[in-house]
Parts: C-alpha cells; sequence; structure tokens
C-alpha cells in the first residue's frame, strides 16, 4: 500500500512513547520516514482545546509548522459515563506531572466507588496537518468496561483496566497486534489511511 505525504517524512506530534510506538508500528507498513516531535527537540503547545479534535489540531499544526513538516498528531483519552465523560480531554493530566498512570487509573477507581455503571470508551482523535496549509481530522472509537485490579503490563496509560466489548482480557493483556487490528487509535487510523489513498 502507498499513501502520498510529499517528501515522504512526517512528524509525530507527541512526547508520549507509548503513543509514539503505537502510530510508528501503525504506519510501518507505509514506507514513511517517521520522526517524533521529541526527538527533533520541539516543545509540546499547552492543549487548551475542548474536545480531543481541537487538541489533536492545535498540536499537529503548531508541530507542522515548527518542523517545516506534514505532522501526525493524536488526541486521545479514555471517557466514563458514571464520571460525566472524565477524565476525557485531561487523561493524561489524571496522571500528574510525572505521567504515573497507576496513580491515574487509581483515581478512576476512587471516583468510581459506589457506581454500578463500569462503561468507559477510548476516544482518538488523529489530526494531519501540513506546513501553512490544511489540517484533516479523524475519529475512532472503541467501547467496553472497567476492571479492578489493573490487569496486564502491555499497552499504555489506561490500558490495563480497559477490557474491550467482547473480550475477556483487558488492553494491557492483549498482544499489540491484537489491540492495533482494532483500537480507537487503528480506527482512526484506517479513516486517515482512506483519506491518503482517496
Amino acid at each position: 500500500m502507498s499513501v502520498t505525504i510529499p517528501g515522504n517524512r512526517i512528524v509525530i506530534a507527541s512526547h508520549n512513547a507509548g503513543k509514539v510506538r503505537e502510530i510508528r508500528e501503525l504506519l510501518d507498513p507505509f514506507g514513511l520516514s517517521v520522526v517524533s516531535a521529541g526527538e527533533l527537540g520541539l516543545e509540546e503547545p499547552e492543549e487548551t482545546g475542548e474536545t480531543f479534535a481541537a487538541n489533536a489540531e492545535l498540536k499537529a499544526r503548531f508541530v507542522a509548522e515548527g518542523s517545516g513538516l506534514p505532522a501526525l498528531s493524536d488526541d486521545s483519552g479514555l471517557a466514563v459515563p458514571a464520571l460525566d465523560g472524565a477524565p476525557g480531554i485531561h487523561s493524561a493530566r489524571w496522571a500528574g506531572p510525572k505521567r504515573d498512570f497507576g496513580l491515574a487509573m487509581e483515581k478512576v477507581e476512587r471516583e468510581l466507588d459506589g457506581k454500578t455503571d463500569r462503561s468507559a470508551y477510548f476516544v482518538c482523535a488523529l489530526c494531519l496537518a501540513f506546513p501553512g496549509g490544511s489540517a484533516e481530522v479523524f475519529e475512532g472509537r472503541i467501547d467496553g468496561d472497567l476492571v479492578w485490579p489493573p490487569r496486564g503490563d502491555k499497552g499504555f496509560g489506561y490500558d490495563p483496566i480497559f477490557r474491550p466489548e467482547g473480550h475477556d482480557i483487558t488492553f494491557g493483556e492483549m498482544e499489540p497486534a491484537a489491540k492495533h487490528a482494532m483500537s480507537h487509535r487503528a480506527r482512526a487510523f484506517a479513516k486517515l489511511l482512506r483519506h491518503l489513498q482517496g
């Protein structure tokens, strides 16, 4: 398969090592030269958007302008209906300045205390932006429920407490290839690829 990216180089607009690794793996079949914003020494912009899509676009445009290369950003997170959609766009902030997702998962579990609805979903908004040019956003979602205690050491973030619909294991227990085949990021990525191949 081939996709059209000028110069065949793309910057992943993220400093999150787990997210960069996952996006790299998704881009791997397309022969693109991939570098992260962190590797280029670019700062992270303040995420002031009120939706995943708005934050994804903000990050992609910032990195595209800063690098002079096409940029692909990802804004994603866990939404829990019983917590009015929290942590949502603040998913990373719940992990604190040290990005300790063990603490973030404990906070989710504390907030759910006494609630019977343990449904949750992951949302991913991908944005592809070009320097001085267009930006397109592609969204994906996967539903499931939350387990406790956390299970598995694969994946990253909230993966060890999220069990996707129709499965007995969490994203944290799932082999990367199986997760990539169904995740919110994979669903957004499929829309991005259709756009690029269109």
